[in-house]
C-alpha cells in the first residue's frame, strides 16, 4: 500500500496521467489533418520473412498472429522460450499454414542480438531460404518503475526501447538490402514522445546512464526519451537511405499505436493500472492488441515507394509527430552518438571474445 501511495506522489505518476493524456489527445486532434495510405498486400514469388521483436504478447503477439495470416514466415523474437513456444502453439491454433520460427534473445543485451544474427543467418541458409528478410518489427518496449543496468552498463528501458531498434536495424540492414523485392523496417513509437520539449543526446543520456545517478528513477521522462530516440531514428534513417539511393529498396516507418491494453504496465501497481485502463475505456481510448495492432499492418503493407511517416489511428492513417522529432540536426547527432556506442559495444564483444579464445587455447 505504502508503494502505491508512493508512487501516486510522485511526478513521474502525474506527468503520465497529464501530460501523457494531453499528449495522446494532440495526436487524436492531428487525425483531423491526417493522410492515408491503402494497405498493399504482399505478391512475392517466395514466402517472404519478417521478423517481430516482442513478440510474445501484446502488439507482437497480434502482429504475428495478423502477418501469417497474410502469408509472411513469421520469426518470432523474445526472452523467454516458454513464452515463445505459447505464442507459436497459439498462432498455429488459429492458422494452421502459419509458417513460424522463434529465437530466444535479449534485446538489451548487445552480445545475445549479435548471436541472434548469426542464428538467423544460419536458419536462413540450413532452410535454404534467400539469404534475405523482407519485414523488420521493432516492437518490443518496456516500462520499468525502477533503475536497472545491462552487462554493458547502459539503462535497461532505453537499451530495450531504443538502443535494440537501432543497433538490430543496423545489423539486418544487409539482410534488407538482399531482398530481390522491397523490404521494409517498421519502429513502434508512442505519442508520449509528444512530452518531450528539449533534450541532450550525448552518450550519457542515450545509454541511459545518466538517469540512474537521479535520487528518484525518472521512468516517465526515459520512457518518452526513447520513443523519441525511435522516430529521431526512423526519420534520420529514412535520409540516409534516401542519399544511399536505396530509399525504395529498403523503406523506414513510425508507428504509434495508441493506447493498447498489454503487459507494459505491469511493473505499475495493478489497482492504479487498472484504475487508469478503466477511465481509458470510459473515454473510448483504450485498444485490445488485436485493434491497435492496425497501425503496424497500415505501416507493414503500405505501398512499396512509402517512406519516413507516421501512422497513427489505424485505417491507412498518418500524422505529423511532434516538431522536436523532424529536427534534422538533433536527428543526426543522435545516430552519431547511437553509432559510437554500437561501435563501442562491437569492440567490447570482440575482446571479450578474443580473451575467452585465448584462455581456452
Amino acid at each position: 500500500m505504502k508503494k502505491a501511495l508512493d508512487f501516486v506522489l510522485s511526478m513521474e505518476f502525474w506527468r503520465m496521467g497529464l501530460l501523457w493524456t494531453f499528449s495522446l489527445l494532440i495526436s487524436y486532434w492531428n487525425l483531423v489533418f491526417s493522410q492515408t495510405y491503402r494497405s498493399s498486400p504482399p505478391s512475392f514469388e517466395s514466402r517472404p520473412v519478417c521478423v517481430i521483436t516482442g513478440a510474445t504478447s501484446g502488439l507482437g503477439a497480434a502482429a504475428a498472429h495478423a502477418l501469417s495470416r497474410h502469408g509472411f514466415f513469421v520469426v518470432l523474437v523474445g526472452r523467454s522460450s516458454q513464452l515463445l513456444e505459447q505464442t507459436m502453439m497459439d498462432v498455429k491454433n488459429q492458422n494452421e499454414n502459419a509458417h513460424l520460427k522463434a529465437f530466444e534473445v535479449d534485446l538489451s543485451s548487445f552480445r545475445s542480438l549479435l548471436q541472434f544474427k548469426a542464428s538467423l543467418q544460419q536458419w536462413l541458409s540450413d532452410s535454404q531460404m534467400h539469404s534475405s528478410i523482407q519485414l523488420l518489427i521493432n516492437n518490443a518496449g518496456i516500462l520499468a518503475t525502477s533503475s536497472r543496468f545491462t552487462s554493458e552498463g547502459y539503462d535497461q528501458m532505453m537499451a530495450t526501447n531504443y538502443l535494440s531498434a537501432f543497433s538490430l536495424s543496423k545489423l539486418l540492414l544487409p539482410l534488407l538490402r538482399n531482398s530481390p523485392v522491397p523490404s521494409r523496417i517498421v519502429n513502434v513509437t508512442s505519442f508520449t514522445h509528444r512530452s518531450v520539449s528539449n533534450i541532450q543526446v550525448d552518450k550519457e543520456t542515450v545509454s541511459g546512464k545518466w538517469f540512474g545517478r537521479s535520487k528518484q528513477y525518472p521512468y516517465a521522462h526515459v520512457y518518452e526519451y526513447s520513443k523519441l530516440f525511435l522516430l529521431l531514428f526512423s526519420y534520420e534513417l529514412h535520409r540516409q537511405l534516401s542519399l544511399m539511393d536505396i530509399s525504395r529498396q529498403v523503406t523506414v516507418m513510425a508507428v504509434d499505436p495508441g493506447v493498447v491494453k498489454t503487459n507494459i504496465m505491469r511493473e505499475v501497481s495493478p489497482c492504479l493500472s487498472n484504475l487508469a485502463f478503466v477511465v481509458l475505456r470510459l473515454f473510448c481510448l483504450l485498444q485490445s492488441p488485436e485493434v491497435g495492432v492496425s497501425s503496424i499492418l497500415d505501416a507493414a503493407l503500405a505501398p512499396p515507394e512509402t517512406s519516413g511517416v507516421y501512422f497513427f489511428g489505424g485505417k491507412g492513417r498518418t500524422v505529423c509527430s511532434s516538431m522536436l522529432s523532424y529536427d534534422a540536426k538533433l536527428a543526426k547527432e543522435l545516430w552519431n552518438t547511437s553509432s559510437d556506442l554500437l561501435l563501442e559495444s562491437q569492440l567490447a564483444f570482440k575482446e571479450t571474445s578474443s580473451s575467452v579464445s585465448n584462455c581456452v587455447s
